[in-house]
């Protein structure tokens, strides 16, 4: 979708298929997840950081797109970016999940994050290692 992904490769395994025999919705979830949180630690953002900032990023909405089933055995390329950071509540990652084999896109998602003190839940400004990090991967400039 975008140049300068971060990518993880995703193994399909029995723990992530359902009774139709493809990948459960849920494990799609479970991915997301864990390649946003990669992808932070990647930026120098750890959870660590979160708690000593008192701040975290919490999930708003997202936006999936099931495009093909994926199987035992398939091995995925997921591809996470920062594509929206305003620098004060919210940002938006994109995913995209190919599987190699097809040479096709099998998922896809949106998700905008809101920037929330951890003892409140209630939304706060981010701070600046945030803004440092994620407003740096931000493949998008944003406008004034």
């Amino acid at each position: 979708m975008h140049d300068a992904p971060f990518i993880e490769q995703w193994h399909i395994d029995e723990t992530h298929i359902d009774h139709y025999q493809h990948v459960n919705n849920v494990a799609y979830l479970t991915q997301l997840e864990k390649l946003a949180w990669a992808h932070s630690n990647a930026l120098g953002l750890h959870f660590s950081d979160y708690q000593s900032l008192n701040r975290g990023m919490v999930i708003k909405r997202h936006e999936l797109n099931y495009h093909l089933p994926t199987h035992l055995g398939d091995s995925l390329y997921c591809a996470t970016w920062i594509v929206h950071c305003d620098s004060k509540l919210t940002l938006k990652r994109q995913f995209q999940f190919i599987c190699p084999k097809r040479m096709k896109t099998v998922f896809d998602a949106v998700t905008t994050f809101v920037c929330v003190s951890l003892d409140t839940g209630a939304p706060k400004r981010m701070p600046a290692q945030f803004t440092e990090a994620y407003g740096k991967a931000c493949i998008h400039a944003e406008q004034p």
